[in-house]
């Protein structure tokens, strides 16, 4: 991946918090990747679960009462953001343009969401007619609090959809230590921007009203389940044009990407499937407790994405079946 050096970067669209964060103390769960932690016997604990563990943390009213309005679907399920309510400056004070991504890690991060804002903002009202909302990346070391509540190192990258939050959060030490260490990916700067492209499918899953239709909670072909497919297959449309992904000068962001950038993405997808972190934990697998599908599935999806290019092709809640024959 190769970024335009005359592309100018937008820091507004990332918050840096060093240490612990502001947020407004709700309890309640992120959409986030799965986590292997060891528990009891080798078995599978998933840290900050989908938003099927809301019950157990004593929110009523399924996703509905999470997201406000009972689960609405489109554009009156969330409320955008006014300009007096954005928040905190970013650290990333080098990060100016597309040569300090092609330098600077954060930076590469940085313009990587600036890339699937820039797509979506177009996107999404031409294939679905609704328009699209901003949301930030919040980069937090230590823990965080957030408005699905308290979060820490351990979670993994995961996205907030509660009105009052709808942000992005990650812990860059997730790539290093948790994506390639133990879950056994290649890694590369392309499986990072996979990783922000699943978070930010799970963003326009919110605000077309998609999380609000998550009723049964796991198994392999799961309302949980349709929901993970669907953001790496939106994750896959952003990558299919990201060349053609402008900064606010129209400028082009990302000059070039290579069949090993989506290599690297295609094995991270399978990195993170239920059915790889269950073997390497456990040595075994249970497809009746599955919240985010297996590694097939979740390459076959992003590929889906990526050469097919559309909406209507993401729609997991419309398929027959999720799984490669």
């Amino acid at each position: 991946m190769r970024f335009n050096p005359k592309a100018r970067l937008d820091r507004s669209q990332v918050q840096v918090r060093r240490g612990g964060g502001r947020g407004s103390g709700g309890r309640g769960s992120g959409m986030s990747l799965p986590i292997p932690t060891g528990g009891k016997g080798g078995g599978v604990g998933m840290v900050v679960l989908v938003v099927i563990v809301l019950v157990v943390l004593g929110l009523t009213g399924g996703l509905g009462g999470l997201l406000g309005g009972g689960g609405s679907t489109g554009s009156g399920a969330v409320t955008p953001r006014s300009d007096e309510e954005a928040v905190a400056t970013s650290e990333l004070t080098e990060c100016e343009t597309g040569e300090d991504a092609n330098e600077n890690p954060d930076c590469a991060r940085l313009a990587v969401v600036n890339s699937i804002q820039s797509f979506w903002r177009e996107a999404l009202p031409e294939q679905t007619g609704e328009q699209y909302v901003d949301a930030d990346t919040v980069i937090f070391t230590g823990t965080v609090d957030t408005g699905c509540g308290a979060a820490d190192s351990s979670v993994g990258p995961f996205y907030c959809p509660t009105r009052d939050d709808m942000k992005v959060y990650l812990d860059t030490s997730f790539f290093s230590a948790m994506l390639e260490d133990q879950l056994g990916a290649k890694g590369g700067d392309f499986a990072e921007a996979y990783v922000l492209a699943h978070e930010y499918g799970h963003h326009v899953e919110n605000l077309l009203g998609y999380l609000g239709r998550t009723r049964t909670q796991q198994g392999p072909n799961s309302d949980a389940v349709r929901v993970e497919l669907m953001a790496d297959c939106l994750g896959g449309m952003w990558a299919k044009y990201a060349t053609t992904t402008e900064d606010t000068d129209g400028n082009v962001l990302i000059l070039e990407l290579t069949d090993e950038d989506i290599s690297e993405a295609l094995d991270a997808a399978a990195a993170v499937g239920d059915d790889r972190i269950q073997e390497r934990s456990s040595g075994r697998t249970n497809p009746e407790t599955w919240t985010h599908g297996s590694a097939a599935a979740r390459e076959m999806w992003f590929n889906v994405g990526y050469e097919q290019g559309s909406f209507e092709a993401c729609d997991t809640f419309e398929a027959d079946e999720l799984y490669p024959s």
